[in-house]
């Protein structure tokens, strides 16, 4: 009951920007920031992986087209805001205090503590090091959190109407003073890419653990933005210059494809460990991949075997970076080989996109078999392939549904349809239900406009 009750007072508090940094946020039980004094406390904060790692948003990734439920399975589902999410339906889509607005915003805070609280530290020439890395952990936390956020919770960015568009809160600060209000999606993306770059400049290249975002990690999630914006170029460099730090690829020839769970724990393609904890919505008793996906991989290509298997005659995923059955929803090698792929081939750099695609592929392939490489002197061509391998080889990652709304920004026209349910549901390419509905009790507490 404490416990909860704890729980309630933080989200409410998180809710309307009340939130007291003395009173309110513990990193452990009982020990509350008050008693923050020094780096070694400030990293524990940070290593509350609980939180900050295995309880990142799952809404996009519930509401993508990459799986399906069975209408049986559908009406089982505990919560009815992850029914209505899988459908599109607008309102009430997020139930109870804990939740993924919860969750991110709870990021953005521990994000903002951690910069405030470094203002009472002095950084010396025997500090400096540990010093920027936590500063660089906490802006971290804040864009990537913003970022997950804006893919759930706004439309998809579109630079002639952005600065009309509503955004989120921005949450600069603990003061709990400072009310929350709706900023521009322009100033909601201004605001994550500055918080992530400032994570590049100031976080340690090489971590003790991957549960501690890297320098790697941070440029890599700054790609993901741009390529959640279409800019193309900025995506291309920022993914290059995370695979200058990191850029080996699992052979998927080494793997056993026949294990429950591939791959290891904290794998070599992980640039930061984020996970969410197995959702009934999206567990594998539940959510099948659509035919149209599974059927896309050829024969030798070994993510058919190692990605897939078998449940009551339904194929369902298991190829999750996580090396458990927790959802992999963290930056990796293999993403970034494909964001710098995109970005070369949509500005025309096409041998680069092949060989990005072709080096990808061949860890991917059956090496006693014959691969043929991507080749082709069209652009066009080319940057369907890449979204093509892009869905493969990233699905279950939280990406699909972001990748739906920009190209449909870009005039691809996807409409999401729920053909394997007597419901029908569609989602139209140009529709609002591509923001999903703030939760209401947010609404209610801050008097911003709903989506």
């Amino acid at each position: 009951m404490k416990k909860n009750s704890y729980f309630l007072m933080l989200w409410l508090m998180l809710a309307t920007g009340a939130l007291s940094c003395k009173k309110y946020l513990d990193a452990k039980p009982n020990k509350q920031l008050a008693t923050i004094s020094s780096l070694t406390e400030l990293q524990a904060l940070l290593d509350d992986h609980t939180r900050l790692n295995y309880q990142t948003v799952y809404a996009a990734e519930a509401a993508s087209d990459d799986f399906y439920l069975t209408d049986q399975a559908l009406n089982a589902l505990s919560l009815e805001g992850d029914r209505r999410v899988y459908n599109w339906q607008k309102g009430n889509q997020f139930e109870g205090t804990v939740n993924g607005w919860y969750y991110s915003y709870l990021g953005i805070y521990y994000g903002n503590t951690i910069l405030e609280s470094l203002n009472e530290i002095e950084r010396t020439n025997g500090n400096a090091a540990q010093w920027d890395n936590i500063k660089g952990q906490g802006y971290y936390y804040k864009g990537s959190n913003l970022l997950n956020a804006a893919m759930v919770w706004a439309l998809a960015y579109a630079p002639n109407s952005a600065s009309q568009t509503l955004g989120l809160p921005l949450r600069a600060s603990v003061d709990f003073n400072v009310p929350s209000t709706r900023a521009s999606l322009e100033d909601t993306y201004q605001q994550l890419l500055s918080d992530l770059k400032n994570a590049c400049r100031y976080l340690a290249v090489q971590q003790v653990h991957v549960m501690r975002p890297s320098k790697a990690a941070a440029y890599a999630m700054v790609s993901r933005a741009y390529l959640m914006m279409n800019k193309y170029a900025e995506a291309a460099l920022y993914a290059d210059t995370a695979l200058q730090l990191k850029s080996e690829l699992i052979d998927y020839n080494n793997i056993n494809a026949t294990a429950t769970n591939p791959f290891p724990e904290y794998g070599m393609e992980v640039l930061h460990h984020v996970t969410i904890a197995n959702p009934a919505v999206l567990n594998q008793s539940n959510a099948s991949i659509v035919d149209e996906l599974y059927n896309s991989y050829a024969a030798d290509d070994l993510r058919k075997k190692v990605f897939f298997t078998k449940l009551n005659n339904r194929n369902v995923f298991k190829g999750n970076y996580s090396g458990q059955t927790s959802l992999f929803f963290g930056p990796a090698v293999d993403e970034m080989y494909l964001n710098r792929a995109e970005g070369y081939a949509r500005t025309n750099q096409l041998p680069k996109a092949l060989a990005d695609l072709n080096t990808l592929m061949l860890k991917r392939w059956d090496k006693t078999k014959t691969y043929v490489p991507y080749n082709s002197s069209d652009q066009q061509t080319v940057i369907a392939w890449v979204l093509a391998e892009r869905r493969k080889e990233l699905l279950m990652r939280g990406l699909r549904w972001g990748d739906v709304k920009r190209l449909n920004t870009l005039g691809y026209g996807i409409k999401l349809e729920r053909k394997y349910n007597s419901s029908g549901a569609v989602l139209e390419p140009k529709s609002s239900g591509f923001a999903m509905s703030i939760p209401e009790t947010i609404i209610d507490l801050t008097g911003m406009p709903q989506n």
